[in-house]
């Protein structure tokens, strides 16, 4: 996509979201189903139902995506295409990898250690670009990607999140 087309589209949708600021809220859902093959939970996606299951470090057998992989997958989404918008606005030719890692003790997930705290101990998100622009437009081109990349967002921020649960008899 190019730069006037992406201008295009979005500036429709940035004057209705300054005109009605409401309309500019949105609800994002996901969905899986438990009961399926082995310790699993299958997710579906935009394109695809992905099956989640037990790192190996926890029990799996490694056929499966682990959630975790897919917390820091959804980060490098969310970080390049934030990245790709950004760049096309700004007309900037960038290409490149993004990479996260994260670490965590699966000891606090397993129960081993109460001590041990349940997930990431820290994540680490890296961009290796291939561009030409210089130096100073490459580090606003990140920071720009950091400040609106939206799951970069999320997991810097105390965000609150709640519970619900809701029981069916099982048919015996």
């Amino acid at each position: 996509m190019d730069r006037e087309t992406l201008r295009g589209r979005q500036g429709p949708l940035k004057q209705l979201y300054r005109e009605q600021p409401g309309a500019g809220t949105i609800r994002l859902s996901a969905s899986g189903v438990v009961g399926g093959e082995g310790v699993s939970c299958s997710v579906q996606t935009g394109q695809a139902l992905v099956s989640a299951g037990l790192h190996p470090a926890t029990g799996g057998d490694g056929t499966m995506a682990c959630s975790g992989d897919l917390l820091l997958q959804a980060l490098v989404a969310c970080a390049g295409v934030t990245l790709a918008a950004v760049a096309t606005n700004r007309g900037l030719a960038v290409a490149g990898t993004i990479r996260a890692e994260g670490e965590l003790d699966v000891r606090g997930t397993l129960g081993v250690d109460p001590e041990a705290p349940v997930g990431f101990r820290s994540i680490r998100l890296a961009f290796e670009l291939d561009t030409d622009a210089d130096p100073q437009a490459v580090a606003g081109l990140i920071a720009t990607t950091e400040k609106y990349c939206v799951v970069l967002q999320t997991l810097r921020s105390a965000l609150h999140v709640e519970t619900i649960f809701e029981q069916s008899a099982t048919g015996s």
